[in-house]
């Protein structure tokens, strides 16, 4: 469904009940709250909520700039249609697996959703240390499901070209390439570090073979239009319980190289794992191994049953492109790791560490094991050695 309007306002926590009784079947009379819950970077989100019934929806509307850092920082509204397509196309292949989208607005730069506030934040969860047995699975079979029936393994040649350019993304990409890829690598005022990490920081900015890996990963961030990526895969665009799992917030997606939006997610576990020890350290390794698991073994499946590309029963063929996803994926977690704890963005798991000389041990570990994850991804051969590598980083 698509909302009649011709003119871009924020909304208010008022405008925006209005905005959800045109939309959604709501009993007649009922008295309807609204709440703005956003905390990312980027958006207003406002959950709508009948106080007879406690159901409700939420509605999304991008701003015109970054929350992060005011109007100094622009950014397009076109994000949001990007990001109610995106859902409805990985809802399409994934379903169950994203929140169901109601109606949209290009003018209001508007989706109302399905409500998820029965489910928690997954990065928020785990921080807590509650237990997603399912979510490591989920994840797996969302990437494989979208990734693949958005590739040409699945897709005549025309039809991918035109997703591909459905999904051109220039403006939120642009962000990617700066804020992952390049100024970490480099000494730009977009960083953000504690002073007891500058030699560490220093040690990157200086190190010409990671340097190097670097910015071929960025170069093939890119170019290689491989599938409709979710764009900005992490713990805090999750939404998960013990039952459940739900992928949210993909502004981002654009048509990229496989192996970032698996490699985004192993990333953000990584940084969790880094923070625990024992058994709780485990629990994420294990998530760890059973993503790629998953993932791997979904989309074989589907390349065996539903796979149209003419190569696809050559001998190594299939084994040969996973191989490449693998690499692909430990080298874009290295520099999110790396992003993640000396960028402009940072991660709680990491940040709320409240002890300053464990905050900061931990934030060199995460560094460390970024550059070696960059440096090594052509001999690290199988998760299993990813894992190793996450628990000898983690104390």
């Amino acid at each position: 469904m698509t909302i009649a309007t011709n003119q871009y306002a924020a909304l208010t926590e008022e405008t925006a009940i209005a905005l959800a009784k045109s939309v959604y079947p709501f009993p007649e009379g009922a008295e309807l709250s609204s709440r703005e819950i956003g905390d990312g970077n980027l958006n207003y989100v406002f959950r709508i909520t009948d106080s007879a019934s406690g159901k409700g929806v939420i509605i999304k509307q991008a701003l015109p700039y970054a929350k992060v850092v005011g109007e100094s920082w622009p950014l397009t509204l076109k994000r949001a249609e990007t990001e109610a397509a995106a859902l409805l196309k990985h809802g399409e292949f994934a379903p169950g697996l994203v929140p169901e989208v109601y109606a949209t607005d290009t003018d209001l730069a508007v989706t109302v959703m399905e409500d998820l506030s029965h489910l928690k934040i997954a990065r928020e969860g785990l921080i807590a240390g509650e237990s997603y047995p399912k979510l490591s699975s989920d994840i797996g079979e969302y990437l494989a499901r979208t990734l693949f029936h958005t590739s040409d393994f699945a897709l005549h040649p025309f039809e991918k070209k035109r997703l591909a350019a459905e999904f051109s993304n220039p403006e939120l990409c642009k962000i990617t390439e700066d804020l992952i890829f390049t100024d970490p690598f480099f000494d730009r005022e977009t960083n953000d570090f504690e002073p007891q990490l500058r030699l560490a920081v220093e040690a990157i900015w200086n190190n010409a073979p990671l340097q190097l890996e670097a910015a071929k990963l960025k170069y093939s961030f890119l170019t290689e239009a491989e599938a409709l990526l979710h764009g900005d895969l992490h713990t805090g665009s999750i939404f998960a319980s013990a039952e459940e799992t739900k992928v949210i917030d993909p502004e981002f997606a654009f048509y990229g190289p496989i192996g970032f939006d698996v490699g985004l997610f192993l990333a953000n576990l990584i940084a969790q794992g880094i923070t625990r020890t024992g058994e709780g350290r485990k629990v994420i390794t294990d998530h760890i191994a059973k993503t790629w698991e998953t993932f791997e073994g979904t989309f074989s499946a589907l390349w065996e049953a539903e796979g149209v590309e003419a190569f696809k029963n050559t001998p190594g063929y299939r084994e040969a492109i996973l191989e490449k996803v693998f690499s692909d994926a430990l080298g874009f977690a290295g520099c999110e790791l790396i992003r993640r704890t000396i960028g402009l963005a940072h991660v709680k798991d990491l940040d709320g560490i409240e002890e300053e000389a464990r905050r900061i041990e931990l934030k060199k570990q995460a560094l460390e094991l970024g550059e070696t994850l960059i440096l090594n991804r052509r001999t690290i051969k199988d998760i299993g050695a990813v894992v190793r590598l996450a628990e000898g980083e983690a104390r």
